[in-house]
This record gives C-alpha cells, sequence and structure tokens, in this order.
C-alpha cells in the first residue's frame, strides 16, 4: 500500500421502528476481458455485431467441439491480480457449473469454483471526503459469459443471441467490507479505473461489460465488529443478492431499497429468504427472480475437456514488470511533483488518458496552472459540447503553449481564455494567435505607468475616496485594464496604481 493515511467511512445507518440498522455489502463485480476472441475459441468480441455472427461452433455447444484457453485472457486475469495486489495461484483449475438456460448452448457453463487463478488481495476506495474504505479481494476467478435472451420482439416468440456467449469474464468478488450504498459504487468505480489502466477490461457498463451482482443484508450497531473478532457470518444477517447491475446510480438505489424492505420484514417479526433479487429502476424497487442456490445446485465439477491450468512464476514476474503506473500511483506522484491538492489529482488521474493529456499539458511549464486550465477551461468545455477527452478540438500540445505564455507573462489569464477559444473552435496556433491578434501582454512600465498617470489625473474624486478606502483603488486597475485592452500585466498595474496613489 501507499502510505497514505485515511479514516475509515462510518457505515450507513438506517433508522427503523425498533432501532438503528447498518448495511453490509459484498459484490461480485464481471469484467468483461478486453480482447479479440473469446476465452475458448476464436470466435470476436466485437460489440454490435449482428445476432448470432460471433459464434464459433464450441460457443454453439456442437458436439465433439473442445475448448482451447485463449492465453491473453489468463494474461489479463493476472494483471488485474497484480493490479489489485492480490496473490496469483500459479495452479487453476476449470470446473462445469451446470445449469439450463435457452442462451447456454453448452448447457453448463465453464468456470472456476475451487481453484481459481487470483487469490486475495484489495483496492483502497477513497470516497472524496478525506476518507477511504479498504476492501478486501477474495478472489478472482476466470469464466464464460453467456448469451442473451430477447423477450421484447415479439409478442409470441424470445430470441436468441449468442454473440457473447463464451466471451472471458473476470469475476472479482470481494469480502462483506463495504458499508454503504455510496461505498459501493466508490468501489466499482475504482475496479474499473484501475481495469482501464491496465488496459484488462474497457468497463463500458451500458454495452454490459461490466456488471455487478450486489449481496445485501442488515444487522444491528455492533454486529459487524462481532463478526469481525469471531469471523462468524451468522451476526450479519441473511443476504440477498441483486443481479446484473450496470449502473453506478441504479446500484446505490437497489441497495437502499433492499435495506429498507429487509429492515421492514425484521421489524414486522418476519426473517430474510436468501434469495436472487432483480432491479426495477423505473419502480424503484427489487423483486424476487428466484432462491438462491448453493454451490450443490449446480453440481459443478472438473471440467473433463480442460487440464490444470498451470502458468510459470517467471512469466508471472514479467507480467508484474510491464504493469503501468497505477492510479493511486499516479496520483501521489501528480500531489509531490505538480503540488496538486487532492481533489485536483483526483480529477485528474480518474482516466488514464486524461491523466496523459494533463501530463502532456505540464511538460515543461506550471503544473499548478496546467491543472487548472485543463480541468476548468478544457474539461468545462468538452462537457459544454458533449465531447470527450479522445476528441478534444485543442490537443495537449496547444493547450501546454497557451500555459507557457501566461507563464512567462506574454499574455494575461483574461487574454488566455481568448486565445483558448480560438485556438478550440479555429484550430490554430496559440503562439500564432497571439500574434497575429496583437495579443501580448504590455508589460512596458512606461506605457503602464503613462495609462495609469491619465486615469488618476481624469478622476481625482476617486482618488480621495481611494486614499481613504484602498480597496477601492480597484477601480482604477480595472480603468487601466479596460484603457489598454485588458493586455496590461495586472500585477504590474496594481503595484503601479498603489504607488501613485501612496497606498
Amino acid at each position: 500500500m501507499l502510505d497514505l493515511t485515511y479514516d475509515s467511512p462510518k457505515p450507513k445507518t438506517i433508522a427503523g421502528a425498533t432501532g438503528d440498522w447498518e448495511l453490509v455489502i459484498g459484490l461480485e463485480v464481471h469484467a468483461q476481458v478486453a480482447t479479440k476472441a473469446k476465452l475458448f475459441s476464436g470466435a470476436s468480441t466485437q460489440f454490435g455485431a449482428e445476432p448470432n455472427s460471433n459464434v464459433a461452433f464450441v460457443d454453439a455447444g456442437m458436439p465433439g467441439m473442445l475448448p482451447v484457453i485463449n492465453e491473453e485472457c489468463v494474461a489479463s486475469a493476472v494483471k488485474t491480480g497484480l493490479g489489485l495486489k492480490a496473490q496469483i495461484n500459479l495452479t487453476s483449475a476449470f470446473d462445469r457449473k451446470n445449469y439450463f438456460y435457452p442462451d447456454l448452448p453448452q448447457g453448463y457453463q465453464i468456470s472456476q469454483l475451487y481453484h481459481p487463478i487470483v487469490g486475495t488481495g484489495e483496492v483502497l476506495v477513497e470516497m472524496g471526503d478525506g476518507t477511504a474504505r479498504n476492501v478486501r479481494i477474495e478472489r478472482i476467478h476466470l469464466e464464460q459469459d453467456a448469451g442473451k435472451s430477447i423477450h421484447d420482439m415479439d409478442p409470441a416468440m424470445s430470441f436468441v443471441d449468442l454473440n457473447r456467449t463464451g466471451v472471458a469474464l473476470m469475476e472479482i468478488v470481494s469480502f462483506p467490507d463495504i458499508r454503504g450504498p455510496e461505498e459501493a459504487a466508490a468501489y466499482v468505480g475504482k475496479l474499473r479505473q484501475i481495469m482501464r489502466y491496465l488496459g484488462t477490461c474497457d468497463g463500458n457498463m451500458q454495452n454490459g461489460n461490466l456488471r455487478a451482482d450486489v449481496n445485501v443484508s442488515v444487522c444491528r450497531p455492533g454486529d459487524y465488529e462481532k463478526f469481525q473478532e469471531t469471523g462468524d457470518f451468522g451476526h450479519l444477517g441473511t443476504r440477498c443478492e441483486i443481479k446484473n447491475m450496470n449502473s453506478m446510480r441504479f446500484i446505490q438505489a437497489a441497495i437502499d431499497h433492499e435495506a429498507r424492505r429487509q429492515i421492514a420484514i425484521l421489524e414486522d417479526g418476519g426473517a430474510i429468504t436468501q434469495e436472487t433479487r432483480l432491479y426495477d429502476p423505473d419502480k424503484n424497487e427489487t423483486r424476487s427472480m428466484r432462491s438462491k442456490e448453493e454451490a450443490h445446485d449446480y453440481r459443478y465439477f472438473p471440467d473433463p475437456d480442460l487440464l490444470p491450468l498451470e502458468i510459470e512464476q517467471a512469466w508471472v514476474d514479467d507480467i508484474e514488470a510491464s504493469l503501468p503506473e497505477l492510479p493511486d500511483e499516479k496520483k501521489a506522484r501528480f500531489i509531490k511533483d505538480f503540488g496538486l491538492s487532492d481533489y485536483d489529482a483526483s480529477v485528474l488521474t480518474a482516466d488514464v488518458t486524461n491523466a496523459a493529456f494533463f501530463e502532456e499539458v505540464a511538460a515543461g511549464t506550471d503544473g499548478k496552472l496546467a491543472a487548472n486550465w485543463v480541468i476548468n477551461e478544457l474539461f468545462g468545455r468538452l462537457k459544454k459540447d458533449d465531447k470527450t477527452i479522445h476528441d478534444s478540438p485543442i490537443s495537449a500540445a496547444r493547450l501546454g503553449q497557451i500555459v507557457a505564455l501566461i507563464k512567462s507573462d506574454k499574455i494575461s489569464g483574461k487574454i488566455a481564455k481568448d486565445v483558448f477559444d480560438i485556438a478550440y473552435t479555429q484550430d490554430r496556433d496559440p503562439d500564432e494567435i497571439v500574434k497575429t491578434e496583437g495579443m501580448e501582454q504590455v508589460t512596458d512600465t512606461g506605457a503602464i505607468e503613462a495609462a495609469v498617470d491619465e486615469i488618476i489625473a481624469a478622476n481625482p474624486a476617486q482618488v480621495e475616496k481611494a486614499k481613504a478606502n484602498p480597496k477601492l483603488a480597484g477601480w482604477f486597475v480595472g480603468q487601466v485594464m479596460k484603457a489598454t485592452g485588458g493586455k496590461a500585466n495586472p500585477a504590474a498595474v496594481n503595484k503601479m496604481v498603489s504607488a501613485k496613489l501612496g497606498l
């Protein structure tokens, strides 16, 4: 872990009729591995292809077809595990999880129940208020995704699209360390951030490339501490699982509703049934999907078509040596090297592309000033224009030129905004804009002194007021800036006005 100190956030508390209740949450995050081919076949993983066009014979469950493991999927799982500071298991194995569903043509899912490829790890989840939760990872295992059943294209029939069938998923299972809806969303966001930095999952929740199953239970204050002391899950209450959540906002809303549902049942003298539930965002409620299955319900057994997966430590070491700088480390470096605030460093490192863009802007100039221009001017304009950093009309190099022009006093901050607007909308070089548009800042003290003398001479009454109340000297500064078309150096004008007025 980095040498950072945080206080843990307080658990979410809900007041019931019989007293307070606390939330306990664990998540199973399904992250699609960012590979071009599936886990056990060479079929494409391209999103948006014609239905049933990305299906190999093995994906379709054709007789006699044997799975062949995709090494890149294994490497991505190892890389993700290393990014989460997790144990990498040099020997793992695949099992068959047996169940019937129309979009699962093999009649089973190949997964890793008993011997996952990645063991325990951890992830630091910052909450933005100076607190952070260290969430422990129980395991990461590789498994196949299922296909998609479509029920709204015909009133009498359902359709099946097998394009997703066999796509590689990493299931990241947390311990029940999360204590509130906001923490749960922040945890998923942090996992997505880390995997995007690693390049192992694009984290596109809208396309279903990142989904979460959320386990929720409630307990009385003090019971969680008893669980921590004893390891007895009985102290945490009966959990219910909310399946296939693909929105941070919906994750929070579903947890809050489910916790309140459980509290109402318990306070009415009832008992919580362990089950799988679905969240309906239109009605903001969870509803029962099926009773919660146990492992034995799926008749897990080792997949007879796949040998145990054995990897070498040297291969793992090579992957570790190639890891990029991860978000926490990059944030700490930005704070140290550029003198950024915790907030600014968090904003800039939230996305790996944004971070790289900022570093190019800040190269060789003022880091704080660069951060201000990237966050406030550029990000603000991109948001207004519904653009991302990928299609920014102004390059990092050109924005860096603007920052350098400000830093060298060639232009003022006010003029810089005009330069930025021209460079952004007209794709022009900032140095060329300043030169051809006559925007260079006036630093000649003689010219500034002449303008100050003229304003003072023309406004004797205002001079007396300023001498009585020095705060009014700002009026003279404004007049001088106006008289010079905003080109005068503001610091020089302030100094000159104060000297002339004897303040």
